[in-house]
């Protein structure tokens, strides 16, 4: 399983990735879906994803659904428009950050960049 602490600054682009695809979501989707594509590796407490929706939702990228499910109230996520660019740019950033990390593990010891 993947440290919590390396998930923690993917989580947003995690979120809003997922709500692209799916368009909408509730919380306990979304932590089946990241288990299911992670084959397990990653598993996404709800004291690390509701803080997260609920940051999105006052940034005015995700608004919420309510809907009556056998006798619950499910709240469903999904983006806003202004959440669809703001995806796009985590997504960019996301790729950017994984090129660099790759540049970083992948380094041949002992060559000199200077």
């Amino acid at each position: 399983m993947i440290q919590t602490d390396l998930i923690k600054g993917s989580l947003k682009t995690i979120v809003l990735k997922l709500l692209e695809e799916n368009g909408r979501m509730y919380g306990y989707e979304i932590t089946r879906r990241v288990e299911e594509l992670t084959a397990g590796k990653i598993k996404l407490t709800y004291g690390a994803l509701y803080p997260v929706l609920h940051k999105l939702e006052n940034e005015g990228v995700l608004v919420t659904e309510s809907e009556n499910f056998n006798n619950r109230i499910r709240i469903y996520y999904l983006l806003t428009p202004k959440g669809h660019s703001v995806v796009v740019e985590k997504i960019r950033e996301m790729n950017e950050f994984i090129e660099s990390l790759q540049s970083i593990v992948n380094a041949k010891p002992g060559l000199s960049y200077a």
